[in-house]
């Protein structure tokens, strides 16, 4: 990734270390924990269920139903949801609740630095890897999000060349900009995608002419995990404090980051990372 592009843009294959199967900070059973709690602890209650298993919903019903849930949500965010994610919302949904377990984006662990028994980042490598990408630009850094990942969900969700549902991976990243004295954002998002490793060579092409399929070569990031809300506060926040931690932080790209995401935006409880990504 450069400073205005969408790809990531590292420093070879990089060394060794664990395979991605693990999440390093994160483990797996902290990323199911969170998915859990992106839902509502009766799911039926949205009508996400299938409809003949109790919950009294039609599909159509249990679609409205879920949409209602992300609009309301969507407000407080000053985000309309409209009437056309109803299917994809569902869709996530009802595979949330089958397969908890999603694809990870699969990276091997160089080093650890811990202090006092804490993990406080970690360095990675990830493989050169196709992503589905989308830029948008609305008022503000939650808007170009939200609008963002609908149009990926869109892809996900059957609008794409195959005709079919693709499958969730994690993470969903957002390459987020900053100003040179890194105290704002632009409001200009690229939120990205992770092919699931069986379409990886021939990856389903988007129905929206705005996504487009790019292939990001091999990167060495720096991640360091943090919980909550991803708000301009909050990534600028994230941002200075793994910065503080790095011992050459001159050797990153600097005013381009990533913040990735493991949870849905309608989570209660958010859990991400922030990656600083080496320069080439």
């Amino acid at each position: 990734m450069d400073g205005g592009g969408c790809s990531m843009n590292g420093g070879g294959d990089g060394g060794g270390g664990e395979s991605g199967s693990r999440l390093g900070v994160i483990t797996l059973e902290d990323l199911d924990s969170f998915i859990e709690d992106d839902l509502d602890p009766d799911p039926s209650a949205f009508g996400a269920g299938d409809p003949g298993s109790g919950s009294g919903f039609t599909e159509e019903e249990g679609q409205g139903r879920l949409l209602t849930f992300w609009q309301n949500i969507g407000r407080g965010h000053r985000v309309d949801i409209p009437q056309d994610m109803a299917q994809p919302i569902q869709q996530l949904t009802t595979d949330i609740e089958s397969s908890p377990s999603k694809e990870i984006v699969p990276f091997s662990l160089v080093t650890r630095e811990e202090k006092c028994g804490n993990v406080m980042y970690e360095k990675r490598v990830y493989k050169k890897a196709c992503w589905a990408c989308v830029t948008v630009r609305e008022d503000t850094y939650e808007q170009s999000i939200c609008a963002g990942f609908m149009k990926i969900m869109r892809y996900i969700c059957e609008q794409n060349s195959s005709g079919r549902y693709l499958g969730m991976t994690v993470p969903i990243v957002t390459v987020v900009r900053t100003d040179e004295a890194q105290v704002s954002l632009s409001r200009d998002v690229t939120v990205a995608y992770y092919l699931p490793s069986h379409l990886q060579d021939e990856p389903p092409l988007p129905s929206d002419p705005e996504i487009t399929m790019e292939t990001w070569p091999s990167t060495v990031v720096y991640s360091r995990t943090f919980t909550g809300p991803t708000n301009e506060t909050t990534i600028l926040r994230e941002i200075r404090a793994l910065a503080e931690l790095l011992d050459s932080p001159d050797q990153c790209v600097s005013g381009s980051f990533i913040i990735a995401g493991y949870t849905s935006l309608a989570a209660e409880h958010r859990l991400n990372e922030v990656w600083f990504l080496e320069r080439q």
